[in-house]
């Protein structure tokens, strides 16, 4: 018997099924057999009138199709509540009889792992992943609306139901809650402090927006980095808009007496400014070296106006190279003169010419350095292209890798900031005390052109080392691997004979710091004690009397008690000299400094709190995507219509969803959160 003799037989047999065997399908409850011709066989929809290819010559189509056409709302009459509850139960529905050859099994293996037929359709959790897909990628909420969007998603799913921008953002605003309490739950159990970074942004209305980025260990001493606030200023130039920032930012997430340090960027950080907030600091900082751990002066920002500065001063030589690599990447022709001399030259050089984004500085450095290596073949492009006219010459070339020099410095201290996983403060002071001594030793180069270059740059960072020096030099004395001897080591190096006075500078900080630590850790007097004390009276009356005197044992129990305090205490003062003294750890790059200090939490109980919060002290106001900014941020157009409350709450739930994702009860009344806003 032929193929095709048998695929009729077959045809027939299901058109027929009472004459032959019952069919197996239940797609054969919505399409019936139509025989075309006699090599032709469709099945036509019960419901649509529609017809399906099904046996073609010797080619059997199967029901896969027929299924998808009725399962996924295809058919056009088919669209109801009930052919949907049908259809659901269409993979789950078991087979009534039959063999259990081939075709039986293929069938079981299907209805065994179901498809997306047997998913059911849930609104909510629609809602829920645009919501989510908003907070993720800065689409507007007004998509939501736009009629393309909407067709779209109504071709991929027809019980889809439109949604509006309020009840969009209602949903935005139930993920925000949602993930808040979840932080709120690990920052309420963080053994120690936070430290806080405020940057400033500003909208189409001149309304400032301060970003409250908090840096803290968690209960595992992993240093952690979560967007805590965006608050609306509206006088960001007044004295005191960011002391309430701050203070609203502490209130909402419980942390009037958590505080530790706070970092600003250098374009608000004036004098009035750094006083008030140094004030708020003492108060809510529980006077740790009396509200002075403020840092001025954001890391990011200062290297990016270093890099600019020396790019603008050699800004006529960068031109010429930025054209020179324009002129051989923006032409295919070029481009292979270029790669064959190159060849020919047998340059030894790997790198691939780029042209620069103008708007991150270090595009400009990679380019300038790549150009600088493949200075021959430019030189000799010249000769061999007569269109290639803007050649910088040998000395050109010469202060270009110069200049690629000091912009190295930069860009590697920088590139410390863009990681993802925040590193520890000690670990750019080993970057920023390069820079100041290269920077002081090429200010005092014979080279007259390193000396005009370099001046300014040494000027401009000395404020900030003079800044931050001391807050990055403490952070490193904590680092079990360098103690007091690296500062020795550097501070001799950048201050010579004034060496000793600086490093007396930074001990005695540490000291202090500790002692502020110990202080807290104090319980206070017994205040039987305290009232004796103060009442000069009751005392001499009890030294006058002997007898009444010792009699008193509650007296004595209490007075016992308190120098057993005082006793503990003054053992604990000496966990930092015990600290110091001991050996430096070995030096390896997968170090983990807060391992250490969680490992040693028990010898060290005080000393270890005090290590997790300088350890977490943050250099950088900006996120790790605007490290190489040539100029800040501020709120575009569509961020500058919304309002205050959705603007925090779409910032902030966009930088929690990196971490953690909470996810609402599907389905249930309460899903969603209704704000006003």
């Amino acid at each position: 018997m032929d193929t095709l003799t048998t695929l009729n037989e077959i045809a027939d047999s299901e058109a027929q099924p009472n004459k032959f065997r019952r069919k197996k399908s239940v797609v054969w409850e919505h399409f019936t057999i139509e025989r075309i011709g006699a090599d032709c066989t469709r099945a036509c929809c019960k419901k649509c009138k529609k017809s399906f290819a099904y046996i073609s010559g010797s080619k059997l189509a199967g029901t896969s199709h027929l299924k998808r056409h009725i399962a996924l709302g295809i058919c056009p009459v088919g669209r109801t509540n009930q052919d949907k509850n049908q259809l659901t139960s269409f993979n789950s529905a078991a087979p009534t009889n039959g063999s259990a050859g081939a075709t039986g099994k293929s069938r079981k293996r299907y209805r065994a792992n179901p498809g997306p037929t047997s998913i059911p359709f849930d609104q909510a959790r629609c809602y829920y992943d645009i919501a989510k897909m908003i907070i993720q990628h800065d689409y507007p909420l007004e998509m939501v609306e736009h009629s393309g969007f909407n067709k779209f998603v109504q071709n991929l799913q027809p019980l889809f139901s439109s949604v509006s921008v309020d009840t969009i953002q209602e949903h935005i605003f139930n993920i925000y809650l949602g993930e808040k309490q979840n932080l709120l739950d690990i920052i309420g159990v963080i053994p120690g402090r936070v430290s806080l970074t405020l940057n400033l942004r500003t909208s189409d209305q001149n309304l400032g927006y301060v970003f409250l980025t908090g840096y803290f260990v968690d209960s595992d001493w992993k240093l952690r980095c979560r967007l805590l606030n965006v608050i609306m200023v509206p006088f960001p130039d007044s004295d005191v808009a960011f002391n309430h920032a701050v203070a609203a930012c502490l209130t909402d997430w419980c942390l009037e007496t958590k505080l530790f340090t706070l970092t600003l960027d250098q374009s608000v950080a004036n004098v009035n400014v750094r006083k008030n907030l140094g004030h708020l600091l003492s108060i809510k900082g529980g006077n740790i070296l009396n509200g002075q751990l403020i840092i001025g002066s954001c890391c990011a920002r200062v290297l990016s106006d270093l890099a600019q500065y020396a790019l603008h001063y050699m800004r006529a030589i960068v031109v010429k190279v930025r054209q020179s690599v324009k002129f051989v990447k923006t032409a295919d022709a070029h481009e292979e003169k270029f790669l064959e001399l190159k060849r020919q030259l047998q340059v030894p050089s790997a790198k691939e010419l780029i042209v620069d984004d103008q708007t991150k500085w270090d595009t400009t450095y990679q380019m300038l350095m790549t150009a600088s290596e493949l200075k021959e073949v430019f030189s000799c492009l010249d000769t061999s292209d007569p269109d290639y006219k803007v050649t910088p010459t040998m000395d050109e070339w010469k202060q270009a890798e110069i200049l690629c020099e000091y912009l190295k410095l930069f860009f590697d201290a920088a590139n410390l900031l863009t990681s993802p996983t925040y590193s520890t403060a000690d670990v750019l002071f080993h970057e920023v005390w390069k820079i100041q001594l290269d920077l002081m030793q090429a200010a005092r180069s014979q080279d007259r052109f390193i000396r005009d270059l370099t001046r300014p740059l040494q000027e401009k960072f000395d404020e900030y080392w003079n800044d931050c020096n001391l807050v990055l030099a403490v952070a490193v004395v904590m680092d079990p691997r360098f103690k007091m001897k690296l500062i020795e080591f550097t501070f001799n190096k950048i201050y010579g004979e004034e060496a000793e006075s600086w490093i007396k500078i930074v001990d005695e900080g540490v000291h202090e710091i500790f002692c502020d630590y110990i202080v807290q850790s104090l319980p206070p007097p017994p205040a039987s004690f305290v009232d004796e004390a103060n009442d000069s009276f009751v005392i001499k009356s009890e030294f006058s009397q002997e007898d009444s005197f010792l009699a008193n044992g509650d007296t004595f129990a209490d007075f016992d008690v308190y120098l057993h305090d005082i006793m503990n205490n003054q053992q604990m003062k000496t966990e930092l000299d015990q600290y110091l003294e001991e050996s430096l750890m070995p030096r390896s790059q997968d170090f983990d400094v807060l391992g250490w200090w969680r490992i040693n939490r028990c010898k060290y109980p005080t000393l270890s709190k005090m290590a997790s919060d300088i350890l977490s002290i943050p250099v950088c106001t900006v996120t790790p995507d605007s490290v190489f900014d040539t100029a800040s941020r501020d709120l575009d157009r569509h961020w500058s219509s919304l309002r205050p409350i959705t603007i925090e709450a779409l910032s902030c739930s966009k930088d929690w969803l990196k971490y953690e994702s909470w996810e609402p009860p599907y389905g249930t009344p309460d899903a969603t959160v209704k704000m006003e806003y």
